[in-house]
């Protein structure tokens, strides 16, 4: 199973996180606030200052995919974004897409500020998950 690790203090984040938790049909990620002890675990050798920077998708061969391209990695896997993933596969895209992720990155607070997402994210609620 794949792992995505996530800023749980992060509005934006979070929802972001619910999102996908719906769009996984097939149970193919993990989802792991990165503010818990088995994120240091999993990905021992990233410092908090890199998780906070941006999501990061740990495979269960220990390739770690990060931001845009983390996002890339889980389209292909989730039948719904099968075409965000696509489309992210064409040449130069993803360039573009690491430049916006960042930007978005450096302002999620002001943009879950903005957005009203502290109140209104946390209304979307999590899809349970059968782990078994």
């Amino acid at each position: 199973m794949h792992t995505v690790l996530y800023d749980r203090d992060c509005p934006l984040c979070t929802f972001q996180m619910k999102s996908l938790t719906w769009l996984d049909w097939l149970n193919k990620v993990e989802f792991l606030p990165i503010q818990e002890d088995a994120a240091a675990a999993k990905a021992p050798h990233l410092s908090r200052a890199d998780l906070l920077e941006a999501i990061h998708c740990i495979t269960p061969e220990n390739s770690i995919h990060r931001g845009a391209r983390a996002i890339r990695f889980l389209g292909m896997r989730m039948p719904l974004l099968v075409p965000v993933g696509l489309f992210l596969w064409i040449p130069g895209v993803i360039w573009i897409a690491e430049k916006f992720y960042m930007w978005i990155s450096r302002n999620r607070l002001v943009l879950s500020k903005l957005f009203g997402c502290k109140g209104a994210c946390a209304i979307m609620p999590e899809r349970d998950r059968d782990q078994s």
